[in-house]
């Protein structure tokens, strides 16, 4: 058959050429050649992000008070005002959320620096520490002594949020973060961190339907 012999007198060239294929593709790296790969590049963003975001809420400062707290509240124009006197210790604590950071904020700038905005620093809580505070007076209670003192010390923790906001806790947490966080996540970034105030643009509201 004219097409058997055919392909058995090409079958020593097709050897041929099948070996050479693989001896080039085996040894071609010994035969110089100028073409230079391009370097192979890993990003740990993902790593970064994930780390960032495992922390939560992050408490970087804490205020301790203590405080006399009197409560006063009306009852009839007819007869005197009741009146709780408290010695108040409480707590508040400044954090940033790191739950609120978004991969728009983390940032690379080269192969060295990463920059990451931070959420606006918060008061995660704020306390009365009944352990520590007490009941000093009560006057003209008029047999409602627990309920005046439970709208006490409501008061009283109220005013322990008001103390700290006005003490500057706040302030206290955003420069705290820069040196308590940066060194931190410089960490686990393996670059330098540049910390910057987070920015969110916030659209405006409708006008209401009449």
């Amino acid at each position: 058959m004219p097409l058997l012999r055919v392909l058995i007198r090409l079958l020593p060239w097709i050897l041929v050429i099948t070996v050479g294929i693989f001896i080039w593709r085996s040894f071609k790296d010994f035969f110089g050649t100028d073409e230079k790969e391009t370097p192979a590049i890993s990003v740990n963003y993902n790593t970064i992000l994930t780390s960032v975001e495992e922390l939560g809420k992050m408490e970087l400062v804490r205020y301790n008070f203590k405080d006399v707290v009197e409560y006063k509240k009306e009852v009839s124009r007819y007869i005197p005002d009741s009146k709780v006197v408290l010695i108040v210790a409480g707590e508040a604590v400044g954090c940033v959320d790191f739950t609120k950071i978004q991969a728009g904020d983390i940032v690379f700038e080269g192969d060295s620096i990463v920059q990451i905005a931070l959420p606006e620093p918060e008061l995660c809580y704020y306390k009365v520490d009944h352990s520590q505070s007490k009941v000093f007076s009560k006057e003209n209670t008029y047999f409602q002594d627990a309920e005046l003192v439970e709208e006490s010390f409501k008061y009283a923790e109220n005013n322990v949020k008001r103390a700290a906001l006005n003490s500057g806790i706040l302030r206290q947490t955003t420069e705290n973060a820069e040196k308590i966080l940066k060194p931190m996540l410089e960490e686990i970034t393996g670059k330098r961190v540049v910390l910057v105030p987070q920015r969110r643009i916030q659209n405006p509201e409708l006008p209401r339907k009449l």
